[in-house]
């Protein structure tokens, strides 16, 4: 298959059967048709079936359209290594290949409907595939992120009763360490080109299985997939999605956020552990007929993903803004970057002075985008919309979005608050079903007829909705109420600081006072400690409310982080509190 360029932007095509009737207008319409964002929120509808399943409903239709020529020739799947080597795959060959590996799932592994698999790889072409072969077999995939340790595996493998675990020689070692604990294990999977005692080796058994596979039936309320959030405080919770709420619901991210048409290729690069992957990287452009382009990348690598970006036919990139600030402190004027039109971000919020540089760099905006592991996009800026640099933009058509009081009331514009989704009379489609044997923490997260995110934030006048902090993470500092975003965002345009992380630190005058943990860039690591301080201080003071500049400064070698890359906060506040 040749290299690809973009070809003319096509209109959408319909998906079948029960996902061909996504709007109440057109099923080809762009998101470009709607004469406004209100209009596209009016006319927004989806059906749901009693019976859906993403291979069958979605990814066999693609490979119908392709063989009649009514799609365009991307390939479904387009991997790198970084080494010259690349696979590509149509959605025939990816339908051809995730049949083989759902019947080792059920033949050689004995696996039925509703068994759990846990899924611990990199970004190789076979993550891809078993995630296509546990929708075919009805089995509940449960991904995990490859920097898991022989712990997490075991908190892993007892809390879910995973039946079948599938990953790397790199870490069989402390899957074997564990796994007589794990009574309900059976199966272990490993992608080696090496075999291993007490091992199925997935390459050699996909070359010996049938391709002949009957897709089950699954309802559409039936469970899919769990993912373990990364939570700051307490063991990781099971959060459960169906086959509704992630392959239907995930239809808004990429026909609305990510604005995608068969003619594109999508990169996200999210880890395969975070649920910001099956957001970006499986659901959403596959629903679309979109290409999924992926990199290898073991490690973040900045100058290799500006390459990239340049040498390959990329339309739409998604990261986080952690990445946005590495590649930005990158010399960006040796790069062209013909074919990308349209840049996105999710996980946290994004610094307007990082937007700000890869706008001067690409000329392209970063679109910025709001959602939890438990929900697909809450909130985005979407296009066509007016960008306010630093917002996480208006309501998706899914939700109905409102800032609420402790008591939950629906508060004015301006006004801080929780961000809240309406859940009653009616719960939205879009949003995950439970926390798996969690009732407690399932019903702790309503609040009268709303589902709370967790997360602070207020409505501007416009409609426009912007995060303050995570519930737990505001600083009350002499009346003063400080969410450690704003004091972040102005750390990181000193020239001086590489990452920071803003938490609330015991003072015996104003009860608790801003402290900001910095990560210094390496030319900086020589200077006076106690006269950057100092310039620090004074740089925040000018650039936000005074009252918010860090009264104590700590630099350290790197931030606490979960294993999907988020700073926990709370680790750096309980250091300060003695609480540890």
């Amino acid at each position: 298959m040749e290299v690809l360029l973009r070809t003319k932007c096509l209109q959408r095509l319909a998906v079948p059967g029960s996902v061909r009737a996504l709007h109440k207008e057109s099923s080809t319409a762009t998101p470009q048709n709607f004469s406004s964002y209100e209009s596209m929120k009016q006319n927004f509808k989806l059906d749901i079936p009693e019976y859906f399943n993403f291979a069958k409903d979605v990814l066999d239709h693609w490979t119908n359209m392709e063989k009649t020529g009514k799609k365009p020739s991307n390939p479904a799947f387009w991997w790198i290594n970084g080494n010259g080597e690349e696979v590509r795959w149509s959605f025939e060959e990816l339908g051809f290949l995730s049949r083989k590996l759902a019947n080792v799932l059920t033949e050689a592994c004995a696996l039925r409907r509703g068994d759990g698999v846990i899924l611990i790889l990199p970004r190789i072409p076979e993550w891809w595939l078993a995630n296509v072969a546990c929708l075919r077999t009805g089995t509940v995939l449960i991904p995990g992120t490859t920097q898991l340790t022989q712990k997490d595996i075991l908190y892993r493998l007892q809390s879910s009763k995973a039946k079948c675990i599938i990953t790397t020689e790199a870490l069989a070692p402390a899957v074997d360490a564990i796994a007589s604990k794990c009574e309900n294990l059976h199966a272990k999977l490993i992608v080696s080109q090496k075999s291993r005692e007490g091992w199925g080796n997935l390459k050699e058994m996909m070359k010996h299985a049938s391709d002949n596979h009957t897709c089950v039936k699954t309802k559409h309320n039936e469970l899919m997939t769990i993912y373990f959030t990364s939570g700051t405080t307490g063991s990781p919770k099971m959060t459960a999605h169906t086959h509704c709420s992630f392959g239907l619901g995930l239809s808004i991210n990429g026909r609305f956020w990510l604005d995608l048409t068969p003619s594109d290729v999508m990169w996200n690069t999210s880890d395969t552990g975070w649920a910001k992957s099956a957001w970006s990287s499986v659901f959403s452009p596959w629903i679309q007929g979109a290409c999924v382009f992926a990199h290898y990348l073991p490690r973040f690598e900045p100058t290799s993903i500006l390459q990239t970006l340049s040498k390959f036919p990329i339309t739409v990139f998604c990261s986080a803004p952690t990445a946005y600030r590495m590649l930005v402190q990158h010399d960006m004027t040796s790069y062209k970057f013909k074919s990308l039109k349209h840049c996105l971000s999710a996980g946290e919020p994004m610094n307007p002075e990082v937007a700000e540089q890869w706008r001067k760099g690409t000329g392209l905006d970063i679109y910025e985008g709001y959602g939890q592991t438990e929900t697909v996009l809450i909130c985005g800026n979407f296009k066509g919309m007016k960008i306010k640099p630093g917002s996480m933009g208006k309501p998706s058509p899914a939700f109905n979005v409102k800032i609420l009081d402790i008591n939950g009331n629906v508060l004015p514009p301006g006004q801080e608050g929780d961000i809240g989704i309406q859940v009653l009379p009616e719960r939205p489609f879009g949003l995950f079903s439970h926390y798996v044997d969690n009732p407690s923490k399932t019903a702790s997260t309503l609040r009268g007829n709303f589902y709370i995110t967790g997360d602070k934030g207020y409505m501007d006048e416009d409609g426009y909705f912007w995060f303050v902090a995570r519930s737990d993470d505001i600083i009350l500092s002499s009346g003063y109420r400080i969410g450690p975003f704003e004091v972040e965002s102005a750390l990181i345009e000193h020239p001086s600081v590489a990452e920071s992380a803003v938490v609330s630190s015991p003072d015996p005058i104003r009860g608790e006072v801003v402290k900001a943990f910095i990560v210094l860039n390496p030319d900086y690591k020589s200077l006076d400690p106690e006269q950057l301080k100092k310039e620090i201080q004074e740089h925040v003071q000018r650039t936000t409310a005074p009252y918010k500049y860090p009264r104590k400064i700590e630099f350290i070698q790197e931030l606490p982080k979960t294993v999907s890359g988020k700073i926990k906060r709370n680790e750096l506040r309980k250091k300060e509190w003695k609480t540890i």
